[in-house]
């Protein structure tokens, strides 16, 4: 299934269980990104629809029809393009305060990794002009580029901050795996140097253009791998 095709769906159902379009929805973190904010906005929807009616809603429109039908009717009409109308601006201001909302990038990264397992099981062994290359695409980050091979990179490709298009690698440590996120700056972005969870260790740190989010398993990959940045990454 193309992007095109995929959007479509996920525009028109986004809680489609159609076998393919869940395939296709797991080819991609951005896809499935994506597909989690159309849900979590189709949900808003719904719940805004579901407006509690009073016990005696029912009397009170069968008086009203009888007594002035053609008043009521203009009335249900006037009520429901309102209320589309209210729908709609409220989805509109719930998707942009989502994406105005402050993020907290060390949370961010975690989630990421466990979304995303497959990724410290490959092996594409990307050369660091691959790297460069999507790093160019990012927004502000044009003069940004590794300056030679920072050690072995397992995986690269593209994900989402939060609306901020960003680098998810799989480099080598010391001795295991260890998960880069290249972030570009914005305000909204809050950092922490160092975040943890029962299984993972993570660091974060800044350069000119860019937050730079190290996950790993071991304290010791990460000071490697932070250190093969500082010296290959401009």
């Amino acid at each position: 299934m193309d992007e095109l095709q995929f959007r479509r769906q996920a525009y028109s159902d986004p809680n489609n269980q159609d076998p393919d379009f869940l395939d296709a929805a797991m080819e991609s973190a951005d896809r499935e990104a994506f597909l989690s904010d159309l849900k979590g906005l189709d949900n808003k929807i719904d719940r805004a629809l579901k407006v509690d009616v009073p016990d005696d809603l029912a009397a009170k429109l069968l008086l009203g029809q009888q007594l002035q039908h053609h008043h009521t009717q203009r009335r249900k009409t006037g009520f429901a393009f309102a209320l589309v109308a209210s729908v709609a601006f409220l989805a509109g201001m719930t998707f942009t305060l989502l994406r105005m909302a402050p993020v907290d990038l060390g949370q961010h990264a975690l989630a990421h990794v466990y979304h995303e397992t497959t990724a410290l099981t490959v092996d594409q062994d990307v050369p660091f002009q691959d790297v460069n290359f999507q790093l160019a695409s990012l927004a502000g980050t044009n003069e940004m580029k590794f300056t030679r091979q920072p050690g072995k990179v397992f995986y690269s490709t593209y994900c989402d901050f939060q609306g901020v298009q960003s680098l998810h690698l799989v480099m080598q440590g010391e001795q295991g795996k260890v998960t880069l996120f290249i972030v570009p700056l914005e305000d909204r972005m809050v950092l922490d140097k160092a975040f943890a969870d029962n299984r993972y260790q993570g660091m974060g740190f800044e350069t000119d253009n860019a937050y730079m989010l190290l996950v790993g398993e071991q304290h010791e990959d990460l000071n490697y791998v932070k250190n093969e940045i500082k010296q290959t990454f401009i």
